[in-house]
């Protein structure tokens, strides 16, 4: 595949930086010792520093010629709050912090486009180089636009990148419109009244009262929701007494609700508590629902997604870019930068067998050269200079 000659050469150093990442994770909002190592590298390579947005949150920025067109190119930076089961040497140094999901190899790719671009400076504008923590749970990407990212930093488009293990090395995918869902938290309480275990007459169960619901909400996908559209309602908890021979007087359930469509999106919130509402008065309890709006669906433009494409084919060649790829119910904070400014996020194949979020995932360092050659050939081609 045709990497950059000059990305190549600096091939070994990449991998030297993503393991040290490796050994080094920190969580969402922690990431000090990390932004730090970020900020100096784009410093040794000349490019301007700005720190600060969203506590540990890092953008360089690199100019060239005279356009005042300019872009953003975005790279998580957290960790996960997991342990590591893999035993190489650059193995987590954190107990009970892991990067399994591949963000210290987007930094680094990021970084390598960084030292190319600021090196050969074959552009005409200005690039944004966003590294941003806290993508896991906390919504970093949502801070930093709140706090005046695309303000400080005007950008016409702003492009991101996700390693995916299900693709080959030397792959990419790519789609207009939704290419993840909206994930949104759920927390049903069910009160009944708690009583002898083994006198159940004598109280309303609400364990019972809570399996039916959980069993009931799944309607809401099948019978109440298009079969032409996709939500997903996934209770992934159910907490209730301590005791081998009490009925509890609560039971929680909790879980995740995911869509592509705003019109999906919105209308799981009132069905589920309706069904909740209805089948705990049938069963004499009472319930809850307490339902929290996290990450909305991101969508890809449709020009930027041909823009993106047409870097990848160059990188990797046309054949091994696929621009109709699957979409995913997973999700991701770069939603709330796609709200504020166009652009597109595409998929790299990692080649691992390992899943994200696996205890021995480990992200493949054969393709950080094609990662940083995709954004440098990206900003080639979008800011391309004038012949």
């Amino acid at each position: 595949m045709p990497i950059v000659n000059r990305i190549a050469a600096f091939h070994d150093e990449m991998r030297a930086w993503r393991q040290d990442l490796h050994a080094n994770p920190e969580i969402a909002f922690q990431e000090n010792r990390t932004s730090q190592v970020v900020a100096d590298k784009l410093a040794g390579f000349g490019i301007a520093v700005h720190r600060g947005l969203a506590k540990t949150g890092v953008v360089g920025t690199l100019k060239a010629g005279n356009s005042p067109r300019a872009i953003g190119l975005r790279a998580d930076m957290d960790a996960l709050p997991m342990p590591e089961a893999n035993e190489f040497g650059y193995r987590s140094l954190n107990p009970g912090r892991m990067h399994a999901c591949g963000h210290d190899g987007h930094t680094t790719m990021l970084l390598g486009a960084a030292k190319y671009l600021a090196e050969t400076k074959n552009f005409d504008g200005t690039i944004h180089f966003i590294f941003q923590p806290a993508e896991e749970n906390e919504a970093g990407g949502r801070v930093m636009v709140e706090e005046g990212l695309f303000d400080k930093f005007p950008v016409e488009a702003v492009y991101g990148l996700h390693n995916w293990p299900q693709l080959d090395l030397g792959k990419f995918s790519v789609r207009p419109g939704p290419m993840m869902a909206s994930a949104d938290n759920f927390e049903i309480l069910v009160r009944g009244m708690g009583t002898h275990g083994a006198m159940p007459h004598r109280g309303v169960d609400p364990v019972t009262c809570a399996c039916q619901i959980v069993a009931a909400l799944q309607t809401i996908v099948s019978r109440e929701t298009n079969p032409l559209d996709a939500a997903v309602i996934s209770v992934t908890q159910i907490h209730a007494g301590d005791a081998y021979n009490v009925i509890p007087n609560e039971c929680v359930l909790r879980g995740t609700t995911r869509a592509f469509e705003p019109k999906v999106r919105d209308s799981l919130e009132p069905a589920m508590r309706r069904v909740a509402a209805g089948i705990a008065a049938a069963m004499g309890c009472e319930a809850t629902l307490d339902y929290r709006r996290k990450y909305p669906p991101l969508v890809n433009d449709a020009v930027h997604v041909d823009v993106a494409a047409a870097a990848m084919a160059e990188v990797v060649g046309a054949e091994n870019v696929t621009t109709d790829g699957a979409a995913t119910m997973g999700a991701e904070d770069f939603a709330y930068m796609l709200e504020a400014r166009p652009g597109a996020y595409v998929f790299m194949g990692n080649g691992q067998s390992a899943s994200l979020h696996n205890p021995r995932y480990d992200f493949n360092d054969d393709a950080l050269p094609v990662g940083a050659s995709y954004w440098a050939r990206l900003v080639e081609r979008v800011l391309a200079r004038a012949a």
